[in-house]
């Protein structure tokens, strides 16, 4: 009766590959974000999300290829061909690991859903933090689109990038 994550949302299909929620939030167009390197889309395209919950779940099936000493950022090698990156706030890794925990280490393989990331909003914000969460595509030109699909509300999981092959 119910299709997996895996089957229903990380492979292919005729539209292109989704990228699914890494945090519940509103989601927001990336030229919002206070930063120009990810206002200006230099690190590739995505979509921008300002957390309600203070956890990150896989948002694909694959391998977490970089896990910042930080915590604050993490990369994944998607089995759908998508390399992402989710950068937890601005400017955060000045904190240099406090306030976030850590479920999930550089070279785990993953499926969407897993817990990946804890972190303390409100601390993090008391230090003089923005804790705006870029979801970026950083292969975006090996691809013929790469879209947000949503805004506003966002639950863990709903589809918010859609990533159209060449």
């Amino acid at each position: 009766m119910f299709k997996s994550l895996k089957e229903k949302f990380s492979k292919k299909n005729d539209e292109g590959i989704f990228v699914l929620s890494p945090v519940e939030g509103e989601a927001v167009p990336m030229n919002i974000v206070n930063d120009p390197t990810f206002a200006g889309e230099m690190l590739g395209k995505g979509i921008a999300i300002k957390p309600s919950v203070g956890r990150v779940v896989a948002p694909i099936d694959g391998e977490i290829t970089v896990l910042f000493e930080t915590k604050h950022a993490l990369s994944i090698a998607g089995e759908n061909g998508v390399e992402l990156l989710i950068h937890i706030g601005l400017d955060t890794v000045n904190l240099k690991g406090e306030y976030f925990i850590a479920h999930a280490k550089a070279g785990d393989k993953v499926k969407a859903g897993d817990l990946l990331l804890e972190f303390d909003m409100k601390k993090i914000r008391e230090a003089g933090y923005d804790i705006i969460t870029p979801v970026i595509v950083c292969n975006t030109l090996e691809f013929a689109d790469v879209k947000g699909s949503v805004l506003g509300q966002v639950k863990e999981l709903d589809k918010i990038i859609e990533v159209v092959k060449k």
